[in-house]
């Protein structure tokens, strides 16, 4: 189901939710859902932390605009719903949603596709932490530890000591019962929206963040002004373009379709980067960073929600 006409299809756009992202979901809606609109799309709004999903299709639906982030949104449950459904929607699939927000899960199918990603370790406990902790924590470097299935750095920590183990592990697994130690990479933090599916699929440019401290947490993601964000990124022509060349990569490696964005870490002594994680449903607000790229592209906010749009589909259309 890929054909869309801007004047007689009925769109809703998925927002709010259940997750610990809905306040930024709502965020993201209404910009998608006023973008939409003044380019004469029916497009109107739909939570379905307030309504059954099974409305969409007696209220004569038939596209839908995933805005919602995390859990119920972004973890193929939503596209599993509407598959059953049978409305096309924007983004990656059913299996690709559900694995990317995964990130041990990610992490694995990396590399075993070759693909560089900071050594991890899966931890069940506060004693497994602190192992970890002295296996992965490099001199005068903190050791990440966070939920494997969140987003947004929600239950994020950056552990500088051992004492901090427990506590770390203790806001992880509050979120999720499956949680990851990562090593971290000091250097450049950057992030690169992709759009499209398979060999039509395209990085857009690259954006560095300079966060205060270097700590881009849920505030300075979204809710003050003094994180940078640079683009054109400022790093070396050849090195932007391996950086793009790899996100292509990270995104076909989890069959990726519609659109979504990677986040990357550039280790400052090597210049090597690792892939961090990839967003399937990524924000759409006012300090969002697909909107961001995609203007430096030449492409508005309102063309890109139209594209994102025009893009839904479903895993199995039917016969």
């Amino acid at each position: 189901m890929s054909r869309f006409d801007i004047y007689s299809d009925k769109v809703a756009v998925l927002m709010g939710g259940q997750s610990g992202e809905r306040e930024v979901s709502l965020m993201s809606g209404a910009g998608v859902l006023q973008a939409l609109q003044s380019l004469g799309v029916n497009a109107h709004t739909f939570d379905p932390s307030q309504r059954d999903l099974s409305e969409l299709k007696k209220d004569g639906f038939t596209r839908c605009f995933i805005a919602l982030h995390g859990r119920f949104g972004e973890d193929g449950t939503v596209q599993g719903a509407l598959e059953l459904l049978g409305i096309a929607y924007t983004g990656p699939g059913v299996m690709a949603s559900s694995m990317a927000i995964d990130k041990i899960m990610t992490k694995r199918l990396w590399l075993a596709d070759g693909l560089p990603t900071p050594a991890w370790r899966k931890v069940t406990s506060a004693e497994a932490t602190l192992v970890a902790y002295a296996e992965l924590a490099q001199p005068g470097q903190p050791m990440i530890v966070k939920p494997a299935r969140e987003g947004s750095t929600l239950g994020l920590t950056k552990v500088t000591a051992a004492g901090q183990c427990a506590g770390a592990y203790a806001l992880a697994v509050g979120m999720d019962d499956e949680v990851l130690c990562e090593q971290f990479v000091s250097g450049d933090e950057v992030t690169i929206p992709v759009l499209g599916s398979g060999a039509l699929a395209r990085a857009l440019p690259v954006i560095r963040i300079v966060a205060p401290d270097g700590n881009y947490d849920y505030q300075n993601k979204y809710f003050t002004n003094t994180t940078q964000y640079l683009v054109p990124c400022g790093l070396p022509e050849g090195e932007e373009a391996a950086i793009q060349a790899l996100a292509l990569k990270a995104y076909n490696s989890l069959q990726c379709r519609g659109w979504a964005r990677a986040d990357v870490m550039i280790d400052a002594a090597s210049r090597k980067p690792y892939l961090l994680e990839i967003n399937t449903s990524p924000g759409m607000t006012s300090h969002s960073l697909v909107p961001m790229s995609a203007k430096a592209a030449g492409i508005s906010y309102a063309a890109l929600c139209l594209q994102i749009l025009q893009a839904a589909t479903l895993d199995y259309a039917a016969a």
